[in-house]
C-alpha cells in the first residue's frame, strides 16, 4: 500500500536544503501545479497567473505561472485558471458522531477539501477508557488525512451516582496520552462548565494538566453568567457559543470562537446567531474559526467545511475570509500555521483547487492528489480499501444483563409524573409536570398527555439498571426507536409505545454489539450496526451514508418531532432541563436525581 506522508515538524535537515534548491531553481520540484490562481490567507488576495513548486509533499516556492522548465523531470498539472487554496482546517470534530473510523472519514472529508481535523474523541473514551482512544489514534495514523488529538477533558461527563460510563479518564491518564502521543495536542471540550465555575477540584486538575504542558483548552459553556470564570480557568475556545451576545463575552473574555454551522434541520447550525458579532457589531474575525462538530454519515457529505465556508460567506463574511476563517485561523489556534492553513513556502502540499463559487474541484494532501473532478482518485481508493481494523475487544462493549425491565410500572393511583418535553431544534429540553390520573391505561395516558416512554439501559457492566422516564411532545405513534449512542456515557436509550417493540429494538442492539435501530409490530424497519464500541461501523463512508440515509428518511417519515441527534442527547445530562441517565431523571444544573412519579398535593 502506498503510504500517504504526514507531518514532518520541523523539516529535517535534508528536506529543508532541497526545499531551498527547489525554490531557488537549483533542481526541480517534483511536482508544479500551473495556470492557477492563488488564494493567499495570509493577505486575503487572489493572485493571478500563479504556479505553485512542490518537493518531499511541502511547498518549495509559488512563481509565475510559466517559469518551472518542462523538460525538467518534474511532473506538471494544469489547474486551468482554478483556485488554488489551502486545505481545510476542521479545529473541533467528533469522527464517532459520523459513524465511522478515521481511515473511513477521510473520504468525505477530502471530498469537502478538508485535509486536517482536530478531534475529540470523548465518545469512546466513554466507552473504553483510555484504550478506546488510543485505538481511534492508531486509526488515524493510518488514515489519509491529517488527525490531531483534543484530549477527553470529562469522561465521564457526570458523576458515576448520576450515570454510569465505560470510561474514566482521571488527570492522570490525560497527562499519561499527553505525553504517549504527540498527536495530542490540546486539551479537548471542558464541558463540565459547572464544576469549573465552582473551582471543584478534580475537573481544575484535569486543566492543570495541559496547563503545565503550554497546551490549549478548549471549552463548552452555557450560560453568560458562567463565562468569567470559564475563560479565568484557562479555557481559551468554545465552539458552544450560540448567538451575538455571549459571542461577544468570549471573545472579550480571551476566547477563540468555532462558529459552528451545521445542517439548517438541525440543531447544530449556530453560525446565523453568531456571525452577528461581525455583522451587527463590527467585531474583527482574526479570532474566529469555522467548525463542523458533529456530523452524521450523510451530512458528511452535504454539509462539510466547505460548505460551512460557503454559508459564512453567503450570511456576509467576504469570502476569502471565509476561506481563511476554516483554513489560516484555526491552525493559528493551535500554533500550526507554520504548517497548515496557507500556501507559503515549507509548509504542507495540503491544497484545493476550487471554482469561483468556492466549489472543491481537487485535493492534494501531502502533494498527492486524492480527489480529481469530484472524485476519489485511485490512490485514496487503495488507502480506503486498506482501512485499519479495530481490536476484537473494539467489539465486545454491549453488555446486557439477562433481565432488565424497559417500563416503569403503571401507577395505581393518582400521580405528579416528571416529564422530559421536547421541542425544536432540539438540543434543550423543558421540565414538564404532569398528572396522571390512577385507573387510567398507559394508552390512555399518552393519549391525553402527548406521551411515550423513554427508557435508558445500561450497557457497559451488564448490571440490569435502567433509568424510566416519560417523554413529551416526541411524535411517536408507534413502534419503538433506539440507539447505543446516547450521550456521553453511550448507554442505550429507547423510546416507544409498547414494551415488545422497545425489548425487540434493544435486543437488536445487542445483537450486531451497537447501532441505531427503528422497530414497528415486531419488524425491524431500519438498522445502521455499529459494531465497534457501540459507536462506529466498519464499513466504507458510501456504505454507512446509504445506510444512514435510510435510517434519516424512515424517522422523517414517521413524524418523529426532533433529529435523532438530538434524540442522542436525551441522556446527556449537562444541557438543561431535564434528561435521563441510567441512573434516573437527572434536573439540570443541580444536578439531582427526581424520581419519575411524585404524591399528589
Amino acid at each position: 500500500m502506498t503510504r500517504i506522508t504526514r507531518f514532518t515538524v520541523p523539516p529535517l535537515y535534508q528536506v529543508t536544503r532541497e526545499l531551498a534548491d527547489v525554490a531557488a531553481g537549483r533542481s526541480a520540484p517534483d511536482l508544479v501545479i500551473t495556470n492557477a490562481r492563488i488564494l493567499s490567507t495570509y493577505t486575503e488576495r487572489i493572485l493571478e497567473d500563479k504556479e505553485i513548486w512542490i518537493k518531499h509533499g511541502r511547498i518549495a516556492a509559488v512563481q509565475k505561472a510559466g517559469t518551472a522548465k518542462r523538460d525538467s523531470g518534474a511532473q506538471f498539472y494544469d489547474a486551468q485558471g482554478g483556485i488554488l487554496a489551502p486545505g481545510l482546517v476542521d479545529p473541533h470534530i467528533h469522527v464517532e458522531s459520523s459513524m465511522m473510523t478515521v481511515c473511513a472519514y477521510a473520504e468525505g472529508a477530502l471530498l469537502n477539501g478538508n485535509t486536517t481535523i482536530f478531534c475529540d474523541s470523548h465518545e469512546i473514551g466513554n466507552v473504553a477508557d483510555r484504550q478506546g482512544i488510543e485505538w481511534m489514534l492508531e486509526d488515524a495514523r493510518h488514515a489519509p488525512l491529517n488527525v490531531f488529538l483534543t484530549v477527553p477533558s470529562t469522561v465521564p461527563s457526570t458523576s458515576p451516582d448520576l450515570e454510569t460510563a465505560g470510561g474514566d479518564l482521571t488527570p492522570e491518564k490525560i497527562g499519561a496520552i499527553f505525553d504517549a502521543w504527540p498527536e495530542a495536542v490540546a486539551l479537548g471540550e471542558k464541558m463540565d462548565y459547572v464544576p469549573v465555575y465552582f473551582s471543584e477540584t478534580r475537573s481544575h486538575a484535569v486543566i492543570a494538566e495541559a496547563l503545565k504542558r503550554g497546551l490549549p483548552i478548549c471549552g463548552h459553556c452555557y450560560g453568560r453568567e458562567f463565562v468569567a470564570a470559564y475563560a479565568a480557568a484557562g479555557v481559551t475556545d468554545t465552539h458552544e457559543a450560540i448567538d451575538r451576545d455571549i459571542t461577544e463575552d468570549f471573545l472579550e473574555g480571551g476566547l477563540w470562537i468555532f462558529m459552528r454551522a451545521g445542517n439548517p434541520s438541525t440543531p447544530w447550525h449556530s453560525l446565523p446567531e453568531i456571525i452577528k458579532v461581525v455583522t451587527e457589531l463590527g467585531i474583527s474575525t482574526k479570532r474566529l474559526c469555522l467548525c463542523t462538530d458533529d456530523r452524521d454519515a450523510d451530512d458528511l457529505f452535504l454539509f462539510g467545511l466547505d460548505w460551512c465556508v460557503r454559508e459564512a460567506a453567503r450570511l456576509g463574511i467576504p469570502k476569502l475570509t471565509a476561506w481563511s476563517m476554516g483554513s489560516l485561523h484555526p491552525a493559528t489556534r493551535y500554533h500550526m500555521d507554520h504548517e497548515i492553513g496557507g500556501l507559503g513556502h515549507s509548509r504542507r502540499a495540503d491544497i484545493v483547487l476550487l471554482n469561483d463559487d468556492l466549489e472543491v474541484q481537487n485535493t492534494w494532501y501531502g502533494g498527492q492528489l486524492m480527489v480529481e473532478n469530484r472524485k476519489i482518485t485511485p490512490l485514496l481508493e487503495e488507502q480506503l480499501e486498506n482501512r485499519w481494523r479495530y481490536p476484537q475487544a473494539a467489539y465486545q462493549t454491549v453488555k446486557l444483563a439477562p433481565q432488565y425491565q424497559l417500563v416503569p410500572e403503571l401507577p395505581k393511583e393518582t400521580v405528579v409524573a416528571n416529564v422530559i418535553q421536547v421541542a425544536l431544534p432540539g438540543i434543550t429540553t423543558f421540565h414538564k409536570k404532569i398528572t396522571l390520573e390512577g385507573g387510567k391505561s398507559w394508552q390512555e395516558h399518552f393519549a391525553e398527555h402527548d406521551l411515550c416512554f423513554l427508557s435508558v439501559v445500561e450497557r457497559h457492566q451488564g448490571s440490569g439498571r435502567v433509568g424510566h422516564g416519560l417523554l413529551q411532545g416526541f411524535n411517536l405513534r408507534s413502534g419503538a426507536v433506539a440507539s447505543s449512542v446516547g450521550h456521553d456515557a453511550h448507554n442505550i436509550i429507547v423510546a416507544g409505545v409498547n414494551e415488545a417493540d422497545m425489548r425487540l429494538a434493544v435486543e437488536t442492539i445487542k445483537e450486531h454489539s451497537g447501532g441505531l435501530v427503528i422497530v414497528d409490530q415486531g419488524k425491524v424497519e431500519a438498522l445502521v450496526a455499529l459494531p465497534i464500541a457501540g459507536l462506529i461501523s466498519d464499513k466504507r463512508a458510501t456504505e454507512v451514508r446509504a445506510e444512514s440515509e435510510h435510517f434519516n428518511h424512515l424517522w422523517k417519515e414517521k413524524g418523529i418531532a426532533i433529529p435523532y441527534m438530538g434524540f442522542n442527547l436525551l441522556p446527556l445530562s449537562v444541557i438543561p432541563e431535564l434528561r435521563l441517565t441510567d441512573r434516573g431523571l437527572v434536573a439540570v444544573p443541580a444536578m439531582t436525581i427526581l424520581p419519575l412519579f411524585e404524591p399528589t398535593a
